[in-house]
């Protein structure tokens, strides 16, 4: 198939079942003019879709996000995405648990199951494409020889538009819950984690370090989501091209040491961020990673001054879940 199409071949984990994509996420924020100021702004193709805004990416037809108008801002629900021949046994898997399957919300066409997780975030789970990567995402680190200048000038910049999204990380209760609720009922294996605080899990067929991320906070609710741009100096002029718009709010340029990712994060109009990320490690599905539980202080590159700032963010957000 891969010297026909010129496609890399997914891979399954043979013998075990799970989620292999983050396939979508839905929030309700108070104004929809708002928000997709925001998210054209920062480089998405934004489309009006009936009384909400589907988030594409420029190139790509699939919906990564969809936002609607509500009295303030709440994540409605996140989708995950299996293989068809998967998602019998993993419906039987969830009714085992105990877990009470529910009607789709009204409204919305769905092929899916559907149910609450551990912390009360509905969940939908459907047969859909994978969209995970299959091998680790490119990333352009190329530089230019003597006696030439590397730099484009700002009026041939162009605007960013980023590729795809990478991951999302909610607020939960309880991050020990979470990772066992997930791993056990949706297959996801723990990446890496930092005690109680924050938590980072992979898709087994094959993902980035993390497609969903866990953090303690007394709500549920959307810290950011991430998306993939390709290089640093993308992340540095999408930063800058949000700046001017007025949308200043937010910290970066730095580098993660759980996921490896370098970032800038946006803050939106109501409290959330979205993130500008490049090179964050890949886990093929033939890949054991073997997950740790690092202290705050190496969360974090050494010496980022920005470290007490996004930890303070993260595990006590000036912004409950919600």
């Amino acid at each position: 198939m891969t010297a026909i199409t010129g496609k890399v071949e997914i891979v399954k984990r043979p013998g075990e079942l799970g989620i292999h994509s983050m396939d979508t996420f839905n929030m309700v924020v108070p104004d929809l003019q708002q928000a997709e100021t925001f998210y054209k702004t920062f480089g998405l193709d934004v489309r009006e879709e009936g009384n909400n805004l589907g988030l594409y990416t420029f190139g790509s037809g699939h919906r990564w996000g969809s936002i609607g108008e509500g009295l303030r801002k709440k994540l409605n629900y996140l989708t995950f995405a299996v293989f068809e021949e998967d998602f019998e046994p993993i419906k039987r898997r969830v009714e085992a648990e105990g877990i009470r399957l529910l009607d789709a919300p009204r409204g919305l066409e769905s092929e899916g199951i559907w149910f609450y997780d551990h912390n009360g975030v509905l969940i939908e789970l459907k047969i859909s494409e994978k969209t995970s990567p299959n091998v680790k995402s490119a990333f352009d680190m190329t530089s230019v020889p003597g006696g030439v200048a590397g730099a484009p000038q700002r009026s041939q910049a162009g605007k960013v538009r980023p590729l795809r999204l990478a991951h999302v990380l909610v607020f939960t209760a309880d991050v020990p819950q979470a990772i066992a609720f997930y791993s056990r009922v949706l297959g996801p294996r723990l990446s890496d984690r930092s005690g109680d605080g924050i938590c980072f899990m992979h898709g087994i067929h094959g993902s980035d370090h993390h497609l969903i991320a866990f953090a303690k906070s007394s709500a549920p609710g959307l810290h950011h989501c991430s998306w993939d741009v390709g290089s640093i100096n993308e992340i540095g002029k999408g930063a800058m091209q949000m700046a001017e718009k007025g949308f200043q709010k937010g910290w970066g340029l730095g580098r993660h040491v759980l996921g490896s990712n370098y970032f800038h994060y946006v803050r939106d109009p109501w409290g959330s961020y979205s993130e500008y990320s490049a090179d964050i490690d890949y886990i093929p599905a033939t890949c054991d990673w073997e997950s740790g539980d690092y202290p705050p202080e190496d969360r974090f590159i050494s010496g980022d001054p920005i470290c007490p700032r996004i930890s303070w963010s993260i595990t006590k957000p000036k912004t409950e879940g919600r």
